[in-house]
């Protein structure tokens, strides 16, 4: 953004998110001051524009957590959408070099540019910029990408970074051993963490419910919930986790067997990051 008049010598803008000042006197240079001047700091304008900086931010941790959820979903996200959000910078920022899907989903390329009319501007895997045009397009969760070590080497090679966790996400294998009546994960029961586990598992963008930790995702046309259960021991100031089971959201629990993927994958990763251990089912491509 521009530099806006403040406290009669100086201008102030935001700059890497916070506000900084420069000097407008016959000696100043273009640079911006290191430290914020004593006389501006109860400056109204330089409040509002502090308040606007507060404001931007949350406004892209609410873009990521939207562009996440589409990840995390692989909903088809109408490309008339995408055409609108794009100019925002917050929004590019959430949607850039994700890997997306048009028409044929056998070929992914990584956004780079949405047009006005909805067209999107992609970089397939033959390092080809190409123009697709479909209605929708889907930003796959990782589970349903079968060239996913391609896709991360390539990548890395045209030094592609993404805003939101896709590419290097990590995932996790159902085990092909399970029971035929399991319904609980138990790799993590007993195991003890730090207090504020419920401040840690919401800044982390899990759901607290009573002594449940949760997370949901849409897969097969239904919303389907993990659960991980912890006892919280407040003279030992310390957490000991329980379970991790899957159920419909609002409705019964799930058999192990009878979990999704990308559910799967998705209560490994929220239970492994509470608990700071991978375990043994972790299976990264």
């Amino acid at each position: 953004m521009g530099w806006l008049p403040a406290g009669g010598s100086y201008e102030i803008s935001l700059v890497d998110g916070k506000v900084a000042a420069r000097s407008t006197g016959p000696r100043a240079g273009a640079r911006p001051l290191k430290t914020l001047p004593k006389a501006l700091r109860d400056d109204p304008e330089v409040e509002r524009l502090h308040q606007l900086g507060q404001w931007l931010d949350r406004h892209a941790a609410e873009c990521l957590a939207r562009v996440d959820a589409w990840v995390v979903s692989s909903l088809p996200v109408p490309t008339g959408l995408l055409a609108r959000v794009w100019p925002d910078p917050a929004w590019q920022g959430a949607l850039r070099n994700l890997v997306v899907l048009g028409d044929d989903p056998a070929e992914p390329g990584f956004l780079r540019g949405v047009t006005d009319a909805g067209d999107l501007r992609v970089v397939d895997l033959d390092g080809e910029t190409v123009r697709l045009s479909p209605a929708t397009a889907t930003l796959p969760h990782p589970v349903h990408l079968p060239d996913l070590a391609e896709l991360r080497e390539f990548a890395d090679e045209l030094g592609l970074t993404q805003g939101v966790e896709q590419l290097h996400r990590g995932t996790w294998e159902r085990p092909t051993t399970l029971g035929a009546r399991a319904s609980t994960v138990t790799d993590f029961g007993g195991v003890r963490v730090p207090n504020r586990l419920a401040a840690r598992a919401a800044t982390l963008g899990f759901r607290v419910s009573g002594a449940q930790i949760r997370c949901r995702v849409w897969e097969a046309g239904q919303t389907v919930e993990a659960a991980l259960g912890f006892d919280e021991d407040y003279w030992d100031s310390e957490a000991t986790l329980g379970g991790l089971s899957w159920s419909v959201a609002e409705g019964p629990m799930l058999r192990l067997a009878e979990v999704g993927p990308v559910a799967w994958s998705e209560g490994m990763r929220m239970a492994t990051a509470l608990s700071g251990a991978a375990t043994g089912t972790e299976k990264r491509a």
